[in-house]
């Protein structure tokens, strides 16, 4: 048997959120796989809608971990973060010369799972064991030359000047 642990998953969801799905989707791209508190941050800096929503939910996540499970909040991060779009509400408007304009208005599932970081054991302490228990390591042999006939390029004879008399 492996003594492996799967990490233990939270997940809070919120449903019919009156917002496009395509703009709620663009927030919860920046808070996925990050831990809880720096995730706080960020939508704490974001000037979305959609942030106020998602952080709504990330709180339902974290409360949700607290109280079934037990884990701290330093502990979690954040696993999935997606949205789902919701039904579509069709309405109408009027338009000049009797016709008419559809609207649509999107609603979405915006959706958070947290999971609890792997606890890491500390390193174990490095055996320190005298240098003279260590064998010295053969030196490399120098890298023997070529010979110089192959490295020099041929030269054209040269021709012989003929002195003019």
């Amino acid at each position: 048997m492996s003594s492996v642990e799967t990490p233990r998953e939270v997940r809070a969801q919120a449903k019919y959120v009156r917002m496009s799905p395509r703009k709620a989707r663009l927030v919860a791209e920046h808070i996925r796989g990050r831990s809880v508190p720096e995730a706080r941050a960020v939508l704490a800096f974001t000037a979305r809608e959609a942030a106020d929503e998602i952080g709504k939910v990330l709180q339902s996540a974290v409360s949700n971990a607290e109280a079934n499970h037990g884990i701290s909040e330093d502990r979690l991060y954040i696993a999935h973060a997606y949205v789902d779009g919701g039904p579509v509400m069709k309405r109408w408007r009027a338009r000049a010369r009797g016709r008419v304009a559809r609207i649509k208005k999107r609603t979405c599932h915006i959706t958070v799972r947290l999971a609890e970081r792997p606890v890491q054991a500390p390193p174990a302490p490095l055996q320190t064991e005298p240098a003279a228990a260590e064998a010295p390591k053969p030196k490399r042999k120098p890298a023997a030359k070529k010979p110089a006939a192959t490295t020099a390029k041929k030269k054209a004879p040269a021709k012989k000047k003929e002195a003019k008399a």
